[in-house]
């Protein structure tokens, strides 16, 4: 009976390693993010960010509200299909989610990283276009609250003028995440769970 009970303690243990959650020290790792994650988005384009640092405002403000699936590969990669309003009107005229994008990621000790949201060519957004995410993961490993702290844009210009995008592209940007593990969804070669 006892080596049956350590026999289902390792196990135990083996599984729980490669659950994708935090490690046994309680310590964040690139494999506390594994798998699907749902994302709502919510914020506002606020303007154009000059040379100087400061925010040249558009005229109203843009808000931004988007939904998001990113699948996590465990080693700091993922992809991620997305279907976002901007002012009211579709995000680049796209009615239907939007696939060509992908990112790395870091997570650090604490369970603090970064992510960088990458579009590509032929989505509804120009290639290029970047949003670039502080995150905390919390809940197991089952929850991502983030914000963005750098977003570049294609093209525009501020309300005022003075600011013209190229050449200066970084946006003036209020927004949050948040991501929440998919649990009957796992894509690639996983299983439906």
């Amino acid at each position: 009976m006892i080596k049956q009970l350590r026999a289902a303690s390792t196990l135990a243990v083996a599984l729980l390693s490669l659950s994708g959650a935090a490690h046994a020290d309680g310590r964040c790792t690139n494999e506390t993010l594994r798998g699907a994650f749902g994302f709502i988005g919510h914020g506002t384009i606020l303007g154009l960010i000059a040379d100087d640092g400061t925010v040249h405002t558009i005229s109203p403000p843009s808000l931004l509200d988007d939904v998001a699936l990113i699948t996590f590969d465990g080693i700091g990669h993922f992809t991620r299909t997305d279907f976002g309003m901007i002012a009211g009107l579709p995000k680049g005229g796209k009615t239907t989610f939007n696939p060509a994008q992908s990112g790395t990621y870091s997570v650090n000790s604490d369970c603090t990283g970064t992510m960088k949201i990458v579009y590509e060519a032929g989505g509804a957004m120009p290639a290029g276009v970047e949003t670039d995410l502080n995150m905390v993961i919390a809940a197991d490993g089952t929850l991502i609250e983030s914000v963005v702290y750098r977003a570049v844009t294609a093209g525009g210009k501020s309300g005022d003028n003075m600011v013209m995008c190229p050449p200066n592209c970084l946006q003036g940007m209020q927004e949050s995440f948040e991501g929440k593990k998919v649990s009957v969804f796992r894509s690639g070669n996983d299983r439906w769970r």
